[in-house]
């Protein structure tokens, strides 16, 4: 078990080592392989004795950004052309970055800036995308290896599925809620209530955090198939290895029972036979599906997952009935106070204290904290990214076309989860879309640049 905390650090030291070489790709190495075994490498560290040096592995993430950023900042070589986005994730940042010193809230300056850490740290993580040298960042290494961790987090699941086991419960996950967040642990299986469903059914999640993360993580497996198989005709051509990542990401989806990511995951394909005008995807889809309910249906004992599915969709389960309760209390909380009751009063923060507002909706999370113009913010970066990504798919060829494909799949899949999760703080998800939005950003202010230049030469 000592490995996965050893592993996470030499990710973390590898990918300081490719940016002294000059080499912007190699944030991608901990983004992709270090993110998604974040809380299971803490929690064995935690499990080991050495707790003093969790908080420190807890830092990486936000320091592999902060210096990858700073170092991309100067090497820029000419004046950057702000984009729409850009403001848009400027004025974000420094909109929220105001609710820290504003007597807002009932929350200690020091929980407010970690509320503020957890709200609004993505528009750093875009902007490092965004001004990252694009011309050494190669888009068909980073979607394989997203491709690979999915076979990676299958194996790991079906091991998990054969001994009926989680891995979790072996690696201090527990202890480490526990002692970190004052998180007692709840379930039938000693974790949490996310690692099962209503009728006792274990959930898995993989090397992820919860069995919600890694549901959420095959929404961005997908999204990079797609951009790794898809040819300038439409026309897709699978590899072994792409089929292999493709059943994988099946696999993980169906087990991480998560009804939101698994919707998402349909509309995906739905969009993506849509765009290409692929009606045999359509009959893959009905096919799949079928198939993947009856292995379910055989594999579930007293027709639990068939009590599942019809629960959620007459939200009769007590999952279902407390989303309802609280996106009911964040519009309250919206309508009495439309520029919010403070930082910390929505999500992780207030939810380790017990008096969280509006939780389970990274809408209304945002609303809730710093109010409708915050939010209005948020909507405006996501529309924005999901028109430019269409419009850029339709119109451009080539390796931007490919990044298009992705952030529109992904952006689309996403939208049931950010309605029924902070899936914000699903950190790999996080960093590799917005990383990754900033990058597309980037190129597609090259490609303006390049037009500009062009219109003036004739």
């Amino acid at each position: 078990m000592f490995l996965f905390p050893l592993l996470y650090i030499i990710l973390f030291i590898s990918s300081l080592y490719f940016l002294k070489e000059k080499q912007p790709n190699g944030i991608f190495i901990f983004t992709l392989f270090g993110l998604p075994i974040y809380t299971i490498s803490l929690s064995i560290t935690q499990m080991y004795g050495f707790t003093q040096l969790v908080p420190v592995l807890q830092t990486f993430k936000e320091i592999i950004i902060i210096v990858f950023f700073i170092s991309a900042f100067f090497q820029i070589k000419k004046n950057t052309k702000w984009q729409t986005l850009d403001k848009i994730m400027l004025v974000f940042f420094c909109y929220n970055l105001l609710y820290i010193p504003l007597p807002i809230g009932g929350y200690s300056l020091f929980e407010k800036i970690l509320a503020f850490k957890s709200l609004s740290f993505f528009p750093l993580v875009y902007f490092t995308g965004r001004i990252i040298d694009i011309d050494k960042i190669k888009l068909n290494k980073v979607f394989h290896c997203i491709a690979l961790l999915t076979i990676i987090v299958a194996i790991v699941l079906l091991i998990e599925v054969i001994t009926y086991s989680h891995l979790q419960s072996i690696s201090g996950y527990a202890a480490y809620n526990q002692y970190f967040f004052d998180q007692a642990p709840t379930g039938d299986f000693d974790l949490s209530w996310t690692f099962q469903i209503e009728n006792g059914m274990k959930r898995f999640a993989s090397l992820f955090s919860t069995p919600l993360e890694l549901a959420a993580a095959t929404l961005v497996s997908l999204a990079a198939l797609a951009a790794l198989v898809t040819n300038p005709n439409n026309s897709f051509s699978f590899s072994k290895f792409t089929f292999v990542a493709l059943i994988a990401s099946l696999f993980c989806i169906n087990l991480a029972l998560s009804r939101a990511s698994l919707a998402s995951y349909l509309i995906m394909l739905y969009c993506y036979a849509w765009l290409t005008n692929k009606n045999i995807i359509l009959k893959i889809i009905h096919y799949t599906l079928l198939f993947a309910m009856v292995v379910l249906v055989f594999f579930s004992f007293n027709n639990d997952f068939i009590d599942f599915i019809i629960n959620s969709i007459t939200f009769t389960n007590a999952s279902s009935v407390g989303h309802l309760v609280e996106w009911t209390n964040g519009f309250d909380s919206m309508i009495k106070s439309p520029l919010g009751i403070g930082l910390g009063s929505s999500g992780r923060i207030s939810a380790f204290s017990g008096e969280n507002v509006g939780g389970e909706n990274e809408f209304l999370i945002i609303g809730v904290q710093t109010g409708i113009i915050a939010l209005g913010l948020y909507i405006a970066a996501y529309i924005y990214l999901i028109k430019k990504s269409h419009q850029i798919f339709i119109s451009s060829k080539g390796r931007i076309r490919r990044l298009a494909l992705f952030l529109l799949l992904l952006k689309i899949g996403l939208i049931i989860p950010l309605f029924t999760s902070e899936a914000e703080s699903y950190i790999y998800i996080s960093y590799t879309t917005w990383l990754l939005s900033g990058i597309f950003i980037n190129m597609v202010s090259k490609e303006n640049s390049k037009i500009e230049i062009i219109h003036e030469l004739i």
